[in-house]
């Protein structure tokens, strides 16, 4: 049995009022598809720092982490040897206006209606997603 730690990632809502903000893959990884900001913990920092920081690198808005919501946890099992555990944050308040700084990794940023949600959103940040506006749990088990 593989003993390897879950890579740990940061999702981030932004949300105004029915709306979410959403990026669409360019990279290799889900090309195409949707899901919200999001990135890897980096060693030393706490999750909220890593959240505010991914959505600082990929859409130029500031949030203050201590703003941050933690909504939802997903646990997600990518392959026999990868899992991961992804930390979903609500942010309602924050600085700048979305635009996209990694067009190489993202190919478009959207706002949606949170009733409205396109349908290929990849599967793993759905999981969260879904779960966070279903509201019924704050805990998903995704892929096992």
């Amino acid at each position: 049995m593989n003993s390897a730690a879950p890579v740990i990632d940061t999702h981030i809502i932004l949300r105004a009022g029915d709306k979410i903000l959403l990026s669409q893959r360019g990279g290799p990884y889900g090309y195409g598809r949707w899901h919200a900001p999001s990135g890897k913990l980096e060693h030393g920092e706490s999750a909220s720092e890593g959240a505010a920081r991914e959505l600082l690198e990929e859409t130029g808005v500031t949030v203050d982490p201590d703003r941050l919501r933690l909504v939802h946890t997903v646990h997600h099992r990518q392959s026999e040897e990868v899992t991961r555990l992804g930390l979903f944050f609500e942010a309602t308040q924050w600085t700048g206006e979305p635009e996209n700084r990694e067009p190489a990794k993202c190919l478009a940023l959207r706002w949606f209606p949170v009733h409205d949600l396109p349908e290929d959103i990849i599967e793993y940040p759905a999981a969260g997603l879904h779960g966070y506006l279903q509201g019924a749990t704050s805990f998903t088990e995704h892929g096992w």
